[in-house]
């Protein structure tokens, strides 16, 4: 990233006008990073994460540079070029564990395929590896404890993370809502030392850490970032089927733990908080994010940078995305319009 796009990150930031799909950290479908990468663009999204897999950037940067190309005769000017995010993560972090099927203690029951988000569970109950995004609506369905497993998909980021930006990525997210924070510390100092002249982000939730504990890794993470970084508060991490302002209470309150220690200011006098001038820490919004997010973030006044939504992105065009006729004009504009809505309800215009 140069300088000036490193400029225009932060000035979409501070207008809290970011918003970023999530494609998946574990999904490694090119051609559906692809298409999500064509519609969200067009739809105005500034920021794509996508799998830390050299294949998976190329297939994302195809995907932005097919939506400027029809673009013009779409009518639409995109603007700024959005960010390209590869997420990395944790053994004991779900959003890159992948779902295994015991199949001689498996009943066939069948009622794990329709709940998979990405299609990765066919007939045959052989997990496709590279759709599989580690959610647990599989499991969760299961009548039985003993058929799925989930193993981490171990990758080696010293090798792998040069060679994603130098394919187009320009950002690096840790998810790190894991207990050890000794070895957090290690791969988020590798990391800023991989990418240190863009602005990196740690997506952290509250499932494993207690609100000190939050507060404590993002002052690590400040420090060794030298001060300037994203955090991606994930409210109820993969949670955003449901489009209600409950499914995305999670995520304001967990931005809102993180305001109050770096963003807010308590008033001696009247006992209120109010926000400093310079933000400590950037905040993006996760975790259970839909339509609503926005609205109840206003309404309780909480600040965000940018909002972050996966499941629900997702969820809204998945018929259009997996249309044999994707690449028909009318097929493209009718995902445009229905992801356009949903971006447009979630930033500052």
């Amino acid at each position: 990233m140069q300088t000036d796009r490193r400029k225009e990150l932060k000035h979409l930031l501070d207008e809290g006008s970011f918003f970023k799909i999530i494609c998946g950290a574990g999904n490694e479908d090119p051609e559906e990073v692809k298409r999500l990468s064509i519609i969200y663009t067009l739809a105005g999204a500034k920021g794509i994460d996508i799998s830390a897999n050299p294949e998976i950037v190329l297939s994302c940067v195809e995907g932005v540079n097919y939506a400027f190309k029809i673009s013009k005769s779409m009518g639409i000017d995109i603007g700024i070029r959005p960010f390209i995010t590869v997420s990395v993560g944790m053994p004991g972090d779900h959003h890159v564990r992948k779902a295994i099927i015991d199949k001689s203690t498996c009943i066939s029951c069948d009622l794990c395929i329709p709940v998979c988000p990405t299609d990765a569970i066919p007939d045959s109950f052989e997990i496709i590896k590279e759709k599989c995004i580690g959610c647990g609506f599989c499991s969760a369905v299961c009548p039985r404890s003993d058929v799925i497993d989930y193993f981490h998909d171990e990758k080696n980021l010293a090798s792998i993370l040069p060679v994603c930006i130098n394919n187009g990525a320009e950002s690096i997210e840790l998810h790190a809502g894991v207990a050890d924070s000794e070895i957090i510390q290690r791969e988020w100092e590798l990391i800023c030392k991989v990418n240190s002249e863009n602005l990196n982000s740690m997506c952290l939730d509250r499932l494993h850490l207690s609100n000190y504990l939050l507060e404590e890794r993002i002052l690590m993470a400040k420090k060794v970032a030298n001060g300037e970084l994203i955090i991606q508060a994930d409210g109820y991490p993969m949670s955003g089927g449901e489009d209600d302002f409950n499914t995305t209470l999670q995520a304001i309150a967990t931005a809102d733990v993180i305001h109050k220690k770096f963003n807010k200011k308590l008033n001696k006098i009247t006992k209120k908080y109010y926000y400093t001038k310079e933000s400590g820490v950037y905040i993006l919004l996760s975790g259970g994010t839909n339509s609503l997010t926005a609205i109840l973030a206003k309404q309780t006044d909480v600040k965000f940078g940018g909002i972050s939504v996966g499941t629900f992105a997702r969820k809204v065009i998945q018929n259009l995305i997996h249309s044999d006729d994707f690449y028909e004009k009318e097929i493209i504009k009718s995902a445009h319009l229905i992801a356009r809505k949903l971006v447009q309800s979630n930033i500052n215009s």
